[in-house]
């Protein structure tokens, strides 16, 4: 093979290659068009944010009905209204330990009285016995309600996310905050998130 043959090849070769790479690029950037490896069902999936939760500030919140430690029925419907809390957490969860007395000394204690404030700890997919043994190692006295197979967790974020999680609902059932794990400045905007929507 001459040197011209040689370079001729190769100018094809590379030609070839920028040709595939523009026609993938044009995929990836035509709105509305999945690429070629995603599947009818991820089209028709909620989108994953890059803490996988698939709602986000300005949905409304996606309803539901727990049953509480204390044996009572909580429907988030029910707390239309009020502003809403929801804190995701397990008791494997070493973040949601530490975040929990935050909770329990910053938020419940300041609000729990006020009848427009509604709290709730959601155990995901954890037996009653070692919820309540939870609550008790924790030292937190707010409601706390059992999530079995992770289902409600599931409406709100990808089912195998991970915790802890804080969702807040105004009055109007709208999302006005995502948390994901415990930042302290993140978590004292949510405090003032909480003060402001009350004082409305």
């Amino acid at each position: 093979m001459t040197y011209k043959h040689y370079f001729l090849l190769l100018a094809l070769f590379l030609l070839s290659v920028t040709c595939a790479g523009n026609k993938k690029k044009a995929v990836e950037d035509a709105p509305g068009i999945p690429d070629s490896e995603a599947s009818v069902a991820d089209v028709n999936q909620p989108a994953v944010d890059e803490r996988e939760y698939i709602v986000k500030t300005g949905d409304r919140a996606p309803e539901f009905t727990l049953q509480t430690t204390a044996g009572e029925t909580f429907n988030l419907s029910d707390m239309r209204g009020k502003v809403v809390m929801l804190q995701f957490t397990a008791s494997w969860c070493g973040v949601c330990r530490k975040e929990m007395p935050f909770i329990e000394s910053e938020i419940w204690q300041k609000h729990k009285d006020n009848p427009n404030f509604c709290l709730l700890g959601i155990d995901r997919d954890e037996p009653l016995e070692k919820v309540l043994e939870f609550r008790k190692q924790t030292g937190v006295t707010y409601p706390m309600a059992l999530d079995p197979g992770g289902d409600v967790f599931a409406l709100y974020a990808k089912r195998n996310a991970g915790i802890t999680r804080n969702v807040i609902i105004d009055p109007s059932s709208g999302i006005v905050m995502l948390t994901r794990l415990y930042n302290e400045d993140e978590f004292s905007e949510m405090c003032k998130v909480i003060d402001k929507l009350l004082e409305e």
